[in-house]
């Protein structure tokens, strides 16, 4: 408990970095939040860990992302049925506007030990967080390898476990 809240009010205004599968879920939930059970890169959220997740989000006053997190959810958005996805590219459009995106060449990031491991997209999070933001991911592997390098990270589905702490950002 004490965990999150400290490094919560730590990052408050240095930023967070949201992993590509969240940023996809805001992305879903905000046109149609009966979408995230139906479509099966978010199947496995529900309406209310969308609705946690942009609580999550409203406590930080910047939203950093990387140019190869918004490549890989607008390509994921690109599995969308046909007849909603000008939709879905509008709010991706409009949220993609509203970070700042932070730039790491890919021969630099394809340099590093975890690039093997993680790939492109995840090494840019390792890259751009380090010292700097706070990064909400549900990829476990990724979370346990930020830890363990000293970047501070939080798992979203250990939150997703903690009814007091979605009932404290009410």
């Amino acid at each position: 408990m004490d965990y999150y809240s400290e490094v919560l009010a730590r990052y408050k205004n240095k930023g967070l970095l949201v992993d590509s599968s969240l940023f996809l879920l805001l992305v879903v939930g905000l046109l149609d939040p009966r979408q995230i059970e139906r479509f099966k890169r978010t199947q496995v959220f529900d309406p209310g860990a969308f609705d946690l997740l942009k609580r999550v989000v409203r406590l930080f006053a910047r939203v950093v992302t990387t140019p190869n997190v918004l490549t890989e959810v607008s390509n994921l958005l690109g599995q969308l049925p046909e007849e909603g996805r000008e939709r879905y590219s509008s709010v991706f459009a409009d949220l993609a506007g509203r970070t700042e995106e932070e730039y790491r060449p890919s021969r630099g990031l394809v340099a590093h030990d975890h690039f093997a491991k993680f790939g492109l997209t995840d090494s840019s999070i390792v890259d751009t967080c380090k010292g700097k933001y706070l990064v909400l991911t549900v990829d476990f592997p990724l979370f346990h390898y930020l830890t363990n390098v000293g970047i501070d990270a939080i798992n979203f589905n250990h939150l997703r476990g903690l009814a007091w702490f979605a009932d404290s950002l009410s």
